[in-house]
């Protein structure tokens, strides 16, 4: 065979080759994940490794009735951290505080979206219908301000503002993390919507206290 015609027959079969196993990786179907689940067993019982098809028809945890109180709650205390941001502007004219102010009024707004979102999904409404007007819940919730601190904050001004809106919103953290906290306790936050933005609820307000008292400690110094 001449050399030009023989090297046209080689690359053609190697092409062919090529495309032959192209298509053969396609036509495989798709692996089949192999990681196994693992389910424990009860007091005295051996744990047992779950079929591929066991695993797979497990489901999420569904939300229950402690996960739509937490919502409502938290959509009301949140409210209030966003009217108390809202007294910044006026009031005070430290520039961190006005970042901080307005870093929470950001981000609590959208997670009162994301709480008006999730209630409206499941066909729950934002307000227990069986509560009387007004009520939040069966007991105050944790780092809710009186109407008396709301009208003290409202009132201070420059430095005085600073140090009380501290204190407050401080507090008023303290209060939402021990509302996550009790969450679980009760044996809610198991729904995985519920349990990330739990978590994310005690992660970052924990940071902003932090930032908090470091400020506050910087005025007191």
């Amino acid at each position: 065979m001449p050399r030009p015609v023989r090297s046209i027959a080689v690359a053609t079969a190697a092409l062919l080759a090529l495309g032959l196993t192209a298509c053969t990786a396609e036509d495989d179907p798709a692996p089949v994940p192999t990681t196994p689940v693992v389910q424990l067993g009860g007091p005295g019982e051996p744990n047992r490794t779950l079929s591929p098809e066991e695993a797979a028809a497990l489901e999420a945890p569904g939300y229950v009735e402690q996960d739509v109180a937490f919502v409502r709650d938290m959509l009301h205390h949140h409210a209030q951290a966003i009217q108390m941001t809202g007294y910044v502007d006026e009031r005070s004219n430290d520039r961190d505080i006005e970042l901080l102010a307005e870093r929470m009024d950001v981000s609590q707004t959208d997670e009162i979206r994301q709480l008006e979102r999730w209630l409206q999904e499941r066909g729950e409404p934002a307000r227990d219908p069986d509560a009387s007007h007004g009520e939040h819940g069966s007991k105050p919730m944790p780092g809710i301000l009186t109407d008396d601190e709301l009208a003290q904050l409202e009132a201070a001004r420059g430095e005085a503002f600073d140090a009380l809106f501290l204190r407050y919103m401080i507090m008023h953290h303290e209060g939402a993390i021990q509302m996550v906290a009790e969450l679980y306790a009760s044996g809610g936050g198991q729904e995985p919507d519920i349990d990330a933005f739990a978590r994310h609820v005690e992660s970052d307000q924990a940071i902003e206290i932090a930032r908090m008292r470091d400020l506050l400690a910087q005025r007191a110094g």
